[in-house]
Parts: structure tokens; C-alpha cells; sequence
């Protein structure tokens, strides 16, 4: 395959770090069923939960800190990736049915594919890009039933958050990642970075919310800990192995995933129109992932396992 001999690696090692990057975007999908079920209304307040406690957790374990460019470059990363997205992510959870929050997510790769351009001097893949698009048609058949609700300051969170993602993982791609440090310690960092970008308006508009109970509690650990410190640090491995466009792709697995819940718990039933939607969604993730054109950066370097 052309994308194999692009990156200069082994077919099942381009397959071990593509589904450990996948395993992100499918974890987060929980999200809509976890914000609309367990947790109070603050997004702000959702959001520095599930970054800023295991961001300090995450540096107690890694006992490293950034040095020169890399504080303000990790700064940055972490407000795009962290203290924009997370909280843009559940205004729209919040304010739309979680399919349409979904698909909006979903867009993500179609910016990704055209930030490359210009951040890393990359030729526009029009086989990514329009397999992008397929993909936010296809989860929009699967999520976006005849009744959604189409809020306006919701449509906006969700694009918002995309473009805040899409940004931030076309930078990681581009900025890489200090010398003999690994995945856990860059999203540690990262984490800890958006948490505190978080703290000043969480207590200033938020506060904290009534009514957390043991089910509230519940909900931010899972968010917290298998949601963004374990999914980061391998989103991280795997984007350093594989295309950014590429892993951008695999964010459909996230409204699927979400579609997939509200069949299994909800006992919703999907239509025809769904399953087709399905189809359509995953062949152009898979589509995505197995072909692309050579670089002009040239091959990718392989870094230093998750630690």
C-alpha cells in the first residue's frame, strides 16, 4: 500500500498504531450518553474536571516539565486541544441531541485536511478531503433523525470545537515532541495546560454545580480518566506514527459509537437509512486510512513508545 511505504512501516505496526489512535475517538464517544445521563448542567465545570485533576496526575507519574519553547508551545496545544474543545464539546452535548453534536465533531477532518496546507506545507489531499466529507454525510444519516433540534449556539459550540481539535492535532503533528519524552508526558502536559486555562472561568461563570451525586462522580472519573489522560497519551503515540489527516479520520468512530449506545441502552432502533449510514461512515474512515499520497516532509520518524 502507498501509505505503508510513505511512513516506512510494517503493515501490522501501521495497523497497531491506527487502532490505539482509534481507540480515542471511540472512547469519546461516551460522552453524549455520559453528560446527558450522569452529570449536571456546567460545562466549564465538566470540563476542568476532566482535565486539570489527571493533568497533575499525570505529571505526579511522568515527574518531568517542559523547558524552553516547549512551555508556551505546550500551552497553546493544550488550550486548543483541552481548554477550547473540552468545554465547546459539552455546550454542544448539552444543547443538541448527541447526534447532531456528533456530526458537527465529525467534521473535523475536513478542516484538518485543509489546515495541513498551510501549517505543514503539505499539497491538499483531495482523497482525504472528500473522503471527510463522505463521512460527515454518512454519520449524519446514522445520528440526525427528522426531530433533531438544531440550536443555534450548540451548531456553533460543536463546529467551533472541531476547528479547535483539527488545529490543535495538525501542531502536534507539526511540532512533534521533545526529545526522549513520551506520549503519557505530552498529555500530561497538555491536560494540566488546558485545566488551567479552565480554572479562572470555571470559578468566575460556573462555580461548582448542585446535584453531584455518586452518579455525577461516576461520570467525571470515567470522562477523566479512561476518557482523556489514557485516550490522549495514545491519540499522541499514534499521530506521531500515522498521517494527521489520516488520524483525524477516526474521529467518526465517536458519533458511531455514540449511535451505537442509544441502540444498546436507549433501545433505540436504526432505520435503513441508518445502517446505511453506518456503511457509508466507516468505509470512508477505512478509506482514509489505506490510501494516501507521498509527502513532501518525508518519512515520518519513528519516536519513542508510550511511557
Amino acid at each position: 500500500m502507498q501509505l505503508i511505504r510513505q511512513l516506512d512501516l510494517p503493515a501490522p505496526r501501521l495497523l497497531g498504531w491506527t487502532l490505539l489512535a482509534a481507540s480515542a475517538p471511540a472512547t469519546w464517544g461516551t460522552t453524549y450518553f455520559v453528560t446527558t445521563e450522569y452529570l449536571p448542567d456546567g460545562p466549564l465545570f465538566a470540563a476542568l474536571m476532566r482535565s486539570l485533576p489527571v493533568g497533575l496526575l499525570g505529571l505526579l507519574i511522568v515527574r518531568k516539565l517542559p523547558s524552553g519553547r516547549w512551555w508556551w508551545r505546550m500551552g497553546l496545544l493544550g488550550a486548543l486541544n483541552i481548554g477550547a474543545f473540552f468545554p465547546l464539546l459539552f455546550v454542544a452535548a448539552e444543547r443538541l441531541p448527541g447526534g447532531v453534536a456528533g456530526t458537527l465533531i465529525a467534521a473535523q477532518p475536513v478542516f484538518v485536511a485543509v489546515l495541513t496546507v498551510p501549517l505543514l506545507s503539505e499539497k491538499l489531499s483531495r482523497w482525504r478531503l472528500g473522503w471527510g466529507v463522505v463521512g460527515v454525510l454518512g454519520v449524519g444519516l446514522v445520528v440526525i433523525g427528522p426531530d433533531a433540534a438544531l440550536d443555534p449556539l450548540g451548531i456553533c459550540a460543536g463546529l467551533l470545537a472541531a476547528v479547535a481539535m483539527g488545529t490543535g492535532l495538525v501542531l502536534t503533528k507539526r511540532w512533534g515532541s521533545m526529545p526522549n519524552v513520551g506520549s503519557l508526558t505530552i498529555a500530561s502536559w497538555q491536560l494540566t495546560a488546558g485545566g488551567l486555562v479552565l480554572l479562572a472561568p470555571t470559578l468566575l461563570f460556573e462555580g461548582v454545580p448542585s446535584g453531584i451525586d455518586a452518579r455525577a462522580v461516576g461520570g467525571y472519573l470515567w470522562l477523566a480518566i479512561p476518557g482523556a489522560l489514557v485516550t490522549y497519551t495514545f491519540l499522541f503515540a499514534g499521530i506521531r506514527r500515522i498521517p494527521v489527516t489520516a488520524a483525524s479520520l477516526l474521529g467518526i468512530l465517536s458519533p458511531l459509537v455514540a449511535a451505537t449506545l442509544g441502540v444498546l441502552v436507549a433501545g433505540e432502533e436504526l432505520t435503513v437509512f441508518q445502517v446505511a449510514g453506518f456503511a457509508v461512515a466507516l468505509s470512508a474512515m477505512a478509506s482514509g486510512q489505506l490510501t494516501g499520497r507521498r509527502r513532501s516532509t518525508g518519512p515520518a520518524r519513528e519516536l519513542e513508545a508510550v511511557r
